[in-house]
């Protein structure tokens, strides 16, 4: 049983800064891509940034510049920093992880976290 538990989010103004965490834990062997993604109220959900496990990232562009992806490989967990927020960043983020488990060691299978409110007011 895996499970990625998302926390951070919040309430902020405008121009204010939040930082989220997503801790996995359970029967990991291996965790490869981490990822965050976030949904607005009805619109589709969209990737936020990304990193490798060598610690390589990618990001939105609507988010390059403001947001920083990182991960603590030790403890499994991933991190996004949000500076410099905008209301049209209000949106659920979820944390994603490609990983692979002891007695599944070759085929990587995708986990999702609950997700987490982020509200950025004007």
């Amino acid at each position: 049983q895996v499970q990625l538990v998302e926390s951070g989010g919040g309430l902020v103004q405008a121009g204010g800064s939040l930082r989220l965490s997503c801790a996995a834990s359970g029967s990991i062997f291996r965790i490869n891509t981490m990822a965050w993604y976030r949904q607005a109220p009805g619109k589709q959900r969209e990737l936020v940034a990304g990193i490798t496990s060598s610690g390589t990232t990618n990001y939105a562009d609507s988010v390059k510049g403001r947001f920083t992806i990182s991960r603590d490989n030790t403890k499994n967990t991933l991190y996004l920093q949000m500076n410099s927020l905008k209301p049209e960043d209000t949106a659920v983020y979820s944390c994603n992880a490609v990983l692979t488990t002891p007695t599944n060691r070759w085929i990587p299978t995708t986990y999702w976290g609950q997700g987490t409110q982020v509200t950025v007011s004007s």
